[in-house]
């Protein structure tokens, strides 16, 4: 719960806006000010008060307990100019819910923590247990001192400026080891641990079984990521309090699919009680990984728990991302939120160099120039079957004509593909030229590099024949001149000579250039394979210079009725 407070109309304003789009996150708080940051402060999670910062400062000094236990605190000015991140910037998410705050009312988002200053990922904000000199080796990051990353299990990680060796050390362990000086632990959640119990096991036989389980192989307890059993223990009292206590989901799998899982111990017990011949192995072993504890019973008389542990590493992470046609205000959110979590960038040069400003310091780039696309996807999966967190670029959409294609037939399901759109060529030209693609419409390729022209002049014919509206992708280059004059030639089979065509070179870029003609009166030689070319159907009109298809051809009709 984020507690809102002010003292002025103009800071009530802005609260109200804040309290409106976040209904269900929000509480306000009324009353003399010193008394709701009070109340607000020992109630909610975070704190958005519009007020002075100083004041704010003397109204939550003598609240303070700790950075793990403080609620994160932004303070915005009068003028709703900036929204500044003054307490628990990490641990208390002030950070990310100044930025937050700022994208709704407007404000510049102020940090003050040092390393998102500098934008670098915080140590304690990569949602992984923490342990050891967090703040020397932050230190050493900021100062640009070496610091060694050691990565005993593989999991994608940000960016960090890293070398393989310096005085400094990020260990990524599940491991029950301590950190070192000058050392920081990240605990990755690697650990799955099965577990099987007899009815009415208690809880602390089956939570010192696990816990004991762990200690012996020498794994840590903070790099747990689920318990697993059967179904039908999905409600037994001990294991669902024994998940609960180590802070972990309960996940469940029905007796069948545990069946089908080869494990070294099967047992004539289990398949009598539940159907399965195990359940603590093979409930660890269903998502695959390696068997580190066998099956093993607690030590009480008679035994009421089994598990077994696995480790099932971090799996890579591929994030096909749509840059847009070029403007930065085009290049989506969630795209930009990609290319800060990468910590591997493969691209286009040229595209690198259009977002190489948002990358954040220790991004490993690997960039190549036209003509590389399938080895920039083979590139950018392999990277990621190492466990990296892979950002691949492409233009527009990264799905149209671009870098999702060949990257998805590379990767198989070992890796986490994800697809961030983004604006196409085709959408970017038509919101230039007006509505043009009001009604039903397709994207066809001109290029014959990797589709025969025979395919492409078939499919021109249909979208002819159809009377749909068609977008010229890769109209003309210098070695394919005679591609465009040959597909407008059959859709002027179809289309009168007046029947408008809108033509965009580099779309929502500095030297952007526009033109509606006709496709009686377009002179082929004016495209370059930097331009877009749309073709509207025999309901598309000039409208006051613009190009408009209508959404259904009743109102063409109807048109044409009253002239």
């Amino acid at each position: 719960m984020i507690g809102l407070i002010s003292a002025t109309a103009a800071g009530a304003a802005a609260r109200d806006r804040l309290a409106a789009a976040w209904p269900d996150r929000t509480r306000v708080y009324e009353g003399p000010v010193a008394d709701a940051v009070r109340t607000a402060f020992a109630q909610c999670e975070q704190l958005v008060c519009f007020l002075a910062t100083g004041a704010v400062v003397r109204l939550v000094a003598p609240l303070l307990s700790g950075k793990t236990e403080d609620p994160g605190v932004v303070c915005v000015d009068e003028g709703g100019r900036f929204a500044v991140s003054l307490l628990g910037g990490h641990a208390g998410g002030a950070n990310e819910l100044a930025r937050e705050v700022g994208d709704l009312l407007g404000a510049e988002p102020v940090v003050t923590t040092a390393t998102d200053a500098v934008d670098l990922a915080g140590l304690d904000t990569l949602g992984l247990p923490v342990e050891g000199d967090v703040a020397g080796v932050s230190r050493a990051l900021l100062d640009g001192e070496a610091v060694a990353l050691r990565s005993e299990v593989a999991w994608p990680l940000p960016p960090l400026p890293v070398t393989d060796q310096g005085s400094y050390t990020i260990r990524v362990t599940d491991r029950l080891v301590e950190a070192a000086e000058r050392e920081v632990v990240l605990r990755p959640p690697t650990l799955v641990v099965g577990v099987g119990a007899s009815r009415g096991a208690p809880v602390e036989e089956v939570l010192g079984l696990v816990e004991e389980a762990l200690r012996e192989a020498g794994l840590s307890v903070a790099s747990v990521a689920e318990l697993a059993t059967v179904d039908a223990k999905a409600e037994e009292p001990g294991i669902v309090e024994a998940a609960g206590r180590l802070g972990v989901p309960l996940v469940t799998y029905s007796a069948e699919e545990l069946a089908g899982v080869d494990v070294p111990n099967p047992s004539d017990a289990p398949l009598a009680a539940v159907g399965t011949p195990s359940v603590a192995e093979a409930a660890a072993l269903i998502g695959g990984g390696e068997l580190l504890v066998p099956k093993r019973k607690s030590a009480a008389s008679p035994a009421m728990a089994t598990c077994a542990v696995v480790r099932r590493p971090g799996r890579g992470r591929l994030a096909v991302v749509g840059l847009g046609p070029g403007a930065r205000d085009l290049l989506t959110p969630r795209a930009q939120a990609e290319l800060r979590r990468a910590s591997v960038l493969v691209g286009l040069d040229q595209y690198v160099d259009q977002i190489r400003d948002l990358l954040r310091p220790g991004t490993r780039i690997l960039e190549s120039g036209l003509g590389a696309e399938e080895e920039r996807a083979r590139t950018a999966v392999e990277e990621a079957r190492k466990g990296q967190a892979v950002a691949l670029i492409g233009s527009g959409d990264a799905g149209v004509y671009a870098m999702a294609s060949p990257a998805l037939a590379e990767a198989s399901d070992d890796i986490d593909v994800v697809g961030v759109p983004g604006v196409t060529a085709a959408l970017a030209a038509g919101a230039i030229l007006g509505a043009p693609l009001g009604h039903d419409h397709v994207s066809i390729s001109l290029s014959d590099l990797h589709t025969p022209w025979e395919v492409i002049e078939r499919r021109v014919r249909a979208a002819g024949e159809a009377d749909i509206v068609v977008t010229f992708y890769n109209p003309r280059s210098r070695g394919r001149d005679w591609q465009l004059p040959k597909a407008l030639g059959i859709l002027a089979e179809h289309r009168t000579p007046q029947t408008p065509v809108g033509v965009v070179r580099n779309a929502s870029r500095p030297d952007e250039s526009s033109r509606l003609t006709t496709l009686g009166s377009l002179d082929p030689a004016t495209v370059d394979m930097m331009t877009v070319v749309t073709v509207g159907n025999t309901a598309t009109r000039d409208i006051a210079g613009r190009m408009v298809t209508p959404r259904g051809y009743r109102w063409q009709s109807a048109q044409e009725g009253s002239e």
